[in-house]
């Protein structure tokens, strides 16, 4: 059963509960860093220009006029309004870190020592502040000062290189996955950081984190097949140059399934399913390397057999052999599946606007402080006025001087 939407004035405190967040960035892996951190428990405060607001609120799917996506991106937020390069807003901003742990900016390498908010000033106001520098090509380099985003780090990274058929173009991935691969690290650099703070008595510190750096990690050995052997990983389609058989079948009835066979005794039980036992004991089949070197002989096997078979006949006859195997979903199949049911993975959430949503719950589960959604993504500066209020002590008159500047 779904998860009941929470009450965030009563919901137990998450694992970063009583961590502070600011949440200075825009689009994607930034703020998405911040989600996760919200996630679970830290007090995150989303900052954004009075009237030029994250354009992800604009991207993607909407309903009657909402994004869809900001739903998500910006659950767990206070959202309040201020413009960081306006003298009056940058002196808010400092603030505002008084009380901070952590804040995490996108802008081009320069802008914040532009309007005077460098590290080092945010150190001076806080000497305990995480500072999270997310750009497309780092702080310091040729292209530092470059626009990045995640397309050019999926293009760089070597990943577009290698995705596609062997016969087509290089491919880009569908959505984000730069931005969201950045994200994840980003929200673990922040946590390390607190950790060699509060435990190790460390201070502050930059966490520099270039968007076309982590997918290199993601890649595997290439660096070191290059590296050491001069080798270049050339698009394999959705084979694996590691092992086979690993690819996409078709079933009888128009369905297509996953199979998978990094483990030696897996690759076994596969080939004996789909009757051809005999390549088992060939001696090329005792490595992922060698069966790959067969993989035509292998996929023509393995297909010849599944394209006689319904889907459901494929995977009852696979998860009977204890082999791998998974059919290709699209999001409709990931809302009726009952594994995903049972983890709760779509969860609802409640929301002011919009009703019931069905949203991606929180990454992982932990027993004690599992975290959870407080609230999903709110309307642009609704808590500006509560924010600076309660914890900057402003009055309404003040509050009325500063929209009347356009700092709020």
């Amino acid at each position: 059963m779904p998860s009941p939407s929470i009450d965030h004035d009563v919901a137990p405190p998450g694992p970063l509960h009583g961590i502070t967040v600011l949440d200075c960035a825009t689009l994607f892996a930034g703020p998405l860093a911040a989600t996760v951190l919200g996630d679970y428990g830290a007090d995150v405060v989303k900052i954004e220009h009075p009237v030029r607001p994250d354009p992800s609120r604009t991207h993607g799917p909407a309903r009657d006029g909402t994004g869809l996506w900001w739903k998500m991106l910006g659950r767990n937020k206070h959202t309040v309004t201020l413009d960081l390069s306006h003298p009056r807003g940058a002196q808010l901003l400092l603030r505002l870190v008084r009380d901070a742990d952590v804040l995490i900016e996108n802008f081009r390498p320069g802008t914040l020592e532009r309007w005077g908010l460098a590290p080092a000033t945010l150190h001076e106001a806080n000497p305990g502040l995480v500072v999270a520098r997310v750009t497309g090509f780092g702080q310091f380099g040729p292209y530092a000062r470059r626009p990045g985003f995640g397309t050019l780090a999926e293009s760089m990274s070597g990943l577009a290189a290698v995705t596609g058929s062997p016969d087509g173009p290089p491919t880009l991935p569908p959505f984000g996955l730069a931005d969201g691969v950045t994200a994840l690290v980003a929200a673990g650099a922040v946590q390390t950081a607190l950790y060699h703070r509060d435990v190790h008595g460390g201070g502050g510190q930059v966490v520099d984190l270039a968007i076309i750096e982590p997918l290199l990690t993601l890649l595997g050995p290439g660096p070191l097949a290059y590296d050491q052997l001069g080798t270049v990983q050339r698009r394999t389609g959705n084979r694996s140059s590691h092992n086979a058989p690993r690819n996409i079948y078709a079933t009888r009835d128009g369905s297509w399934v996953a199979v998978s066979t990094s483990a030696q005794r897996v690759a076994e039980r596969v080939m004996r399913l789909v009757g051809h036992g005999e390549v088992v004991t060939e001696p090329w089949f005792a490595s992922g390397s060698g069966r790959a070197a067969h993989a035509d002989l292998l996929d023509s096997q393995v297909a010849g057999w599944i394209g006689e078979r319904d889907r459901a006949e494929v995977l009852k006859a696979f998860e009977e052999a204890e082999a791998a195997v998974s059919p290709v979903y699209d999001i409709a199949d990931v809302f009726a599946d009952p594994q995903y049911r049972a983890l709760d993975t779509l969860t609802t959430v409640e929301d002011p606007e919009l009703g019931p949503l069905r949203m991606q719950n929180v990454l992982f589960r932990l027993s004690s402080t599992p975290g959870g959604i407080r609230w999903t993504g709110r309307p642009h500066g609704q808590d500006t006025d509560r924010v600076y209020t309660e914890r900057l002590g402003l009055t309404e008159h003040e509050l009325d001087a500063l929209r009347g500047e356009r700092v709020i």
